[in-house]
């Protein structure tokens, strides 16, 4: 048995996946699991990851969860170029030290953005409430900031003068086009990250970005008739208390 890799691209962390193991060529099975029609809470895929999350994987008999284990596992065993995982200590923690801190601010806020705009009135019919959506709008701003301030700084990438892991979670996990498909662009006005984000696309190709991106593209073509019934009151649920 290969390697198998189980993503929905609507996913941001399984699109980082997607597109870092399209990159660096590394063979696997795409396993398509549906989270709208509620494929991670079968049996079959609980077998695969007992916390019933995406993006998960099997290489033989091993399995892994969470999408930074599985990053760093796939840099380690498919020994991609090293400055996606530098052996440099300090360039290393450089790339750890933002994979640590992604998770509750940008990636947090972000998705905060996307999830206020997009999927709360896609989901409760009800319109849009604007006081959410503006101070999830400022807590991004906040972020951003800091973003640029602490990790970007004047350098071409986050570790230094080439693409890591931190750059591609970063567009894809934390920065990535869900605010912008929520009619924010979070880069109009931000011309060093706009360059940044050139220069992230470009490192991976824009078209296999592009690929990975095209679902969440058309995410405001989804219908409440196409999530799986017994999901879509608990996703309301949890949207109403962004």
């Amino acid at each position: 048995m290969g390697l198998e890799l189980y993503l929905d691209l609507l996913s941001q962390p399984c699109r980082a996946l997607y597109i870092f193991a399209r990159s660096n060529n590394i063979p696997f099975e795409f396993k398509r699991v549906q989270l709208v029609k509620g494929q991670h809470k079968t049996e079959e895929f609980r077998k695969v990851n007992v916390l019933m999350k995406v993006p998960a994987l099997r290489d033989g008999s091993f399995t892994l969860a969470e999408s930074i284990a599985i990053l760093l596992y796939l840099a380690q065993k498919f020994k991609t170029p090293d400055h996606w995982y530098p052996s440099d200590l300090q360039k290393r923690a450089r790339v750890d030290e933002y994979l640590s801190w992604q998770h509750t601010n940008i990636r947090a806020k972000g998705s905060k953005v996307f999830l206020t705009k997009v999927l709360l009135p896609l989901l409760t019919g009800q319109p849009l409430p604007t006081e959410k959506l503006e101070v999830a709008i400022e807590e991004l701003n906040v972020v951003l900031k800091q973003f640029e301030e602490k990790f970007l700084q004047d350098k071409p990438f986050i570790a230094g003068s080439k693409i890591s892991l931190a750059d591609l979670v970063a567009l894809v996990l934390s920065l990535s086009l869900q605010p912008v498909c929520a009619g924010y662009d979070l880069f109009e006005e931000r011309p060093k990250l706009a360059e940044w984000r050139r220069r992230v696309e470009e490192a991976v190709g824009k078209q296999l970005f592009q690929e990975a991106h095209e679902g969440v593209m058309n995410i405001k073509s989804l219908t409440t008739d196409q999530f799986a019934p017994e999901l879509l009151e608990n996703f309301k649920q949890q949207l109403l208390k962004q």
